[in-house]
């Protein structure tokens, strides 16, 4: 995995009601074109991978979690409705870069779920594609 950022990444939701610290670093940010990412923020999502025990949070009372499906919980602030976090059992957490503070030292690696990809827009540039999840079993890759 490929490190994006330093340790200490800080973010939180838009009212402010949540915030949150990365003591860890950042792996790598996929952008997510998938229909429940999609249905969930109006467009595609761009995920950064963290180790959850890296995770510090303020104001937890305000996170409340969606199971979006079996062993896939998606949290958010309840009180703003701000999509912050993406945890799996299989593959771990993500949290969504645009809740970073910036700079965020991010840098986007790949295109995941392109299979899925809605109809209203192109992906035009030359990162890995791939029709589902890196390293998914099944995914043969878009490119």
């Amino acid at each position: 995995m490929s490190e994006t950022t330093g340790k200490g990444a800080g973010g939180g939701c838009l009212c402010g009601a949540l915030r949150y610290r990365i003591e860890g670093a950042l792996g790598e940010a996929h952008a997510c074109h998938c229909g429940q990412c999609r249905r969930q923020s109006g467009h595609y999502v761009v995920g950064v991978d963290f180790a959850w025990d890296d995770l510090r949070l303020e104001g937890e009372d305000s996170l409340r979690w969606y199971e979006s499906s079996p062993g896939v919980r998606r949290g958010f602030c309840a009180r703003c409705g701000s999509n912050l976090f993406w945890v799996s059992e299989s593959y771990g957490a993500s949290l969504c870069v645009g809740s970073l503070d910036s700079p965020t030292g991010v840098t986007l690696t790949s295109h995941i779920f392109v299979a899925d990809k809605g109809d209203y827009y192109e992906i035009r540039d030359d990162l890995p594609k791939f029709a589902l999840y890196p390293g998914a079993e099944s995914d043969s890759g878009a490119s």
